[in-house]
C-alpha cells in the first residue's frame, strides 16, 4: 500500500510540474500573440498610408498640364 502511494504521489508530483511548464509556454504565447497583433496592426496602417500617398501622387500625375 505504501509502495502504491509513493508511486501515486510521484506521479501527482510529475503532473504538477509539466502543468507548471505548459503554463509557463501558454503565458508566453499569448504575449507573443499580443505582440504579433500589435505589429500586424502597425504594419496594416503603414501600408494604408503607403496607398493613400500612391493615390495623390497618381492623381497629381494623370491630370493634363493646363496647356493642353
Amino acid at each position: 500500500m505504501e509502495n502504491l502511494i509513493k508511486k501515486l504521489e510521484e506521479q501527482i508530483t510529475f503532473i504538477q510540474h509539466e502543468l507548471s511548464q505548459m503554463s509557463d509556454e501558454l503565458y508566453s504565447q499569448q504575449n507573443e500573440i499580443v505582440n504579433l497583433k500589435k505589429e500586424i496592426s502597425y504594419l496594416k496602417k503603414k501600408i494604408n498610408d503607403l496607398d493613400n500617398e500612391n493615390e495623390m501622387v497618381i492623381t497629381k500625375e494623370d491630370k493634363k498640364p493646363p496647356h493642353y
